[in-house]
């Protein structure tokens, strides 16, 4: 896989993500990317709609606490974790157009109105929000590049743990799952050696309370693979 190409960032970024589009399409989902992305996106995020990289304004208006999910698959969490807590507002990061447009369906039959949507790296997007802003960031089944050359692909990567770290506020709680025992383990070490963060002690072996689940779960538990729920605080 090539190498995406550097978009007036003042340094190259590792690709992360696969394929950024699956099977056709169906209307609805069409419509969907037409009609309600444009209202819930976060704008001005790329560096050719923002090519000075100025930090972007408040995406929520009234001072609520602000949760952060990078790639959000279908976005079944997400709209779940929305409709349970209408008091926080929720931004997504998926670069994976099918999976966006699943999301958008997701959310516009849930009808919640607290969820802002970045349809792209989510690291463009953390590069330009505010220090200390966000309270609990989600990395749920991260594409695992399980090969050893593409292990610096990982999102639990220092380089990336660093723009975490400035944009989390103190003891806000960064849940990573996975059902790849290495990525566990990489994660873990990753953690060890990043200044900001430190492992919250919990049975990592039981979700978080409320965990609605995940179509990656459901596959990972009907393949055997025992899933594993981590959690890490940014330090104060």
């Amino acid at each position: 896989m090539t190498e995406e190409p550097d978009q007036g960032r003042d340094r190259p970024w590792r690709n992360l993500y696969g394929r950024r589009r699956g099977k056709r399409l169906k209307p609805n989902q069409l419509r969907a990317l037409e009609a309600l992305l444009p209202r819930i996106a976060v704008a001005d995020v790329s560096s050719l709609d923002n090519p000075d990289r100025r930090p972007l304004p408040p995406l929520f208006d009234d001072g609520r606490p602000v949760w952060l999910e990078v790639g959000f698959g279908g976005g079944e969490h997400m709209v779940h974790q929305a409709a349970a807590h209408p008091e926080v507002g929720i931004i997504g990061c998926e670069p994976f157009v099918n999976g966006v447009a699943m999301a958008l369906g997701r959310v516009e039959a849930a009808g919640v109105g607290n969820i802002r949507v970045h349809p792209g790296d989510a690291r463009d997007l953390i590069e330009l929000l505010p220090d200390a802003g966000v309270s609990r960031v989600f990395l749920l089944y991260p594409d695992p590049w399980p090969k050893a050359r593409h292990v610096q692909r990982r999102f639990m990567h220092s380089d990336n743990l660093a723009l975490l770290a400035r944009v989390m506020a103190p003891g806000a709680e960064l849940r990573v799952a996975t059902d790849i025992a290495d990525y566990a383990d990489h994660a873990r070490a990753v953690v060890t050696e990043a200044p900001g963060f430190v492992r919250a002690p919990r049975d990592e072996s039981e979700p978080w309370p409320g965990w609605p689940g995940t179509r990656y779960e459901a596959k990972a538990l009907v393949a055997g693979r025992a899933p594993q729920y981590m959690t890490f605080l940014r330090r104060n």
